[in-house]
């Protein structure tokens, strides 16, 4: 998100870089282009000395402690700065860091994101924006052409339509890895065989079910030492989206079973575990090995 912002933004100033671990901002620097963006050693350097900021956090905690940081670091002089948080959060979270933003004179616009890292260094996100119609037309320029593919706008909603969209679109990406989990893990139990499943994956279902069908295949789900989607994300998303469902009273079976897979995964891989993992989960629950 950084290097398309800083390649494709079209900034009157350098793009301003800071991380809460100042190594991850450094290294950074071998995929920006020169001359293009600064690294702040502060939070405050980096709100102090920007009109528009951009945050993207890891979960809940890290969002409110960041911006409970730059409140205090700052003196609370963050008056007529625009705040963009594209984290995955759940809905009240949102809402809560759009008052505390709103409080203090600051604008904000909501703006989590879908798609993988490689889609993120492709400029390929899916940008879910909400918040004033004015401020969602400031922060629309970054988005479709330069971060993302396509925009989806809900100018005028509340904020926390925006997170609310994608924890309940995330449930579709978990319930996809497990329904195509079951289905390899049964095509290889009943002797389909899973390049025969696979092959009927991508003629049918082109696209994220091929992708995530070639992962398990090739053992991806288990080898790599950085996960795409880790087991702790996704279980604190599904965790978001079955409180989202009970408050609403509602249910989500297949989000519950999903999260029962997760949780194994998390015992026997810890936070290298990946979303894809479920696969292993369930050949596990069929006799089968983790590892395929």
């Amino acid at each position: 998100m950084c290097k398309n912002l800083a390649e494709k933004g079209q900034l009157s100033h350098p793009l301003i870089i800071f991380n809460r671990t100042l190594q991850r901002a450094k290294d950074l620097q071998s995929a920006l282009p020169l001359n293009k963006f600064t690294i702040a050693n502060t939070i405050a350097d980096a709100v102090c000395n920007s009109d528009i900021i951009f945050t993207c956090l890891g979960d809940d905690a890290a969002i409110k402690e960041t911006v409970e940081t730059i409140c205090s670091e700052t003196n609370n002089n963050i008056k007529g700065k625009l705040f963009v948080d594209c984290s995955t959060v759940h809905p009240d979270t949102t809402n809560a860091i759009a008052k505390t933003f709103s409080s203090h004179g600051a604008e904000f616009v909501a703006c989590p994101v879908f798609g993988a890292p490689a889609m993120a260094d492709a400029g390929q996100l899916v940008c879910v924006l909400a918040g004033p119609a004015d401020l969602v037309k400031k922060v629309l320029p970054y988005c479709k052409g330069v971060m993302g593919r396509a925009n989806i706008d809900f100018s005028d909603q509340p904020h926390g339509k925006a997170t609310l969209l994608k924890i309940i679109g995330n449930t579709f990406i978990l319930n996809m890895v497990e329904t195509l989990s079951e289905g390899h893990v049964l095509a290889e139990k009943s002797g389909l065989g899973n390049d025969n499943l696979h092959a009927f994956i991508e003629t049918m279902f082109p696209g994220p079910y091929s992708a995530y069908s070639g992962r398990m295949m090739g053992g991806d789900f288990y080898k790599r030492e950085q996960p795409l989607f880790g087991v702790d994300l996704a279980r604190k998303e599904a965790r978001h989206a079955l409180d989202l469902a009970d408050s609403s009273g509602a249910r989500m079976k297949d989000v519950e079973v999903a999260d029962g897979h997760l949780a194994d995964v998390q015992k026997y891989m810890g936070s290298r575990g990946d979303i894809a993992g479920i696969y292993g989960a369930v050949r596990q629950e069929a006799g089968l090995k983790f590892e395929n």
